[in-house]
């Protein structure tokens, strides 16, 4: 079968062999297009491809009419927002994600940014300490977990929001489940979003939520920059001084923030979640194994438009 991997932010060489070795080892032929600058090229790149690996890269419905051979995308990540899973479920091409592959490079990524909030980003004054701190987590995934897990070892106490996720399995990682989101953000130091795009997600968080938060509060985003009400945030920042925004995923409004709130708005120049070799090829691989058993026996454990 031919398969394209299009990444217009490219993987590791190590994570790119190993998804060649993968694939070909198994008697598939791999394209790589990476780095591309139009989307015209990515629409030229898979006329001819029966499957498709993608990272961040829009499947449009232009793309999936472009590919009448197309069968299977596979997203090398969690998210699949960018994956137009109406005109691939028309064309009647499965869609899957690669679940928990990259949730340890972001888990640490939220750690990180959680403490370049607590000592002022870096900056001359004194800062504060995570340990004795309450960290707050809106949904409870594979992502969440690992961040409770980290949390808990610097000493923190733990509070999760998640409709989905019994509370029983919160308390196995001594986490404390909270009866709404309302309650979530007034009890909590720290709020980490690990939620996706969907219609009742976008522009979710905002000046409501936000001004429940304890004096001193942060707010984390390494999910997706929609799931943010933007001018809730700009309202909530400038009646709190005290409140600061850090996050992976740089918002509309990043200049202007970043002018008017000096020191208390932070994102990273690009996604950097899924920015490590080790989730690079955990990530790539598996999408290369789900190929190679979606052809072979019709597996599709990971598909997403069902």
């Amino acid at each position: 079968m031919k398969v394209l991997l299009a990444t217009q932010k490219p993987f590791s060489k190590e994570a790119v062999k190993g998804i060649r070795e993968t694939l070909e080892k198994a008697g598939h032929k791999l394209t790589v297009l990476e780095g591309y600058k139009d989307h015209a090229e990515f629409v030229k790149a898979v006329k001819t491809a029966e499957a498709l690996i993608i990272r961040s890269d829009q499947v449009s419905a232009e793309v999936v009419k472009a590919a009448p051979a197309l069968k299977i995308v596979v997203r090398a990540g969690a998210g699949y927002d960018n994956v137009d899973l109406d005109a691939c479920t028309k064309h009647g091409v499965v869609v899957m994600n690669t679940p928990g592959q990259n949730s340890n490079a972001v888990a640490e990524l939220a750690i990180g940014l959680m403490i370049y909030a607590a000592r002022n980003l870096y900056q001359p004054g004194t800062g504060s300490e995570l340990r004795g701190r309450a960290l707050g987590l809106q949904a409870f995934g594979n992502v969440g977990k690992l961040v409770a897990s980290h949390a808990r070892g610097m000493g923190m106490k733990v509070y999760a929001y998640d409709p989905y996720v019994g509370n029983e399995i919160m308390r196995e990682f001594d986490v404390e489940p909270v009866a709404s989101l309302e309650d979530l953000y007034t009890q909590s130091d720290y709020v980490s979003l690990h939620i996706p795009a969907l219609p009742d997600t976008i522009a979710s968080v905002g000046y409501e939520l936000l001004a429940r938060m304890p004096k001193g509060g942060t707010l984390l985003n390494t999910a997706r920059k929609e799931v943010i009400d933007e001018p809730g945030l700009h309202k909530i920042l400038a009646e709190r001084p005290d409140l600061t925004y850090i996050a992976d995923v740089m918002p509309d409004t990043y200049e202007q923030l970043v002018v008017t709130f000096p020191g208390r708005v932070y994102a990273t120049p690009k996604k950097m979640g899924a920015e490590t070799a080790e989730a690079n090829e955990n990530a790539g691989r598996a999408a290369a194994e789900q190929i190679i058993d979606f052809f072979a026996t019709g597996n599709s454990t990971f598909q997403v438009n069902k």
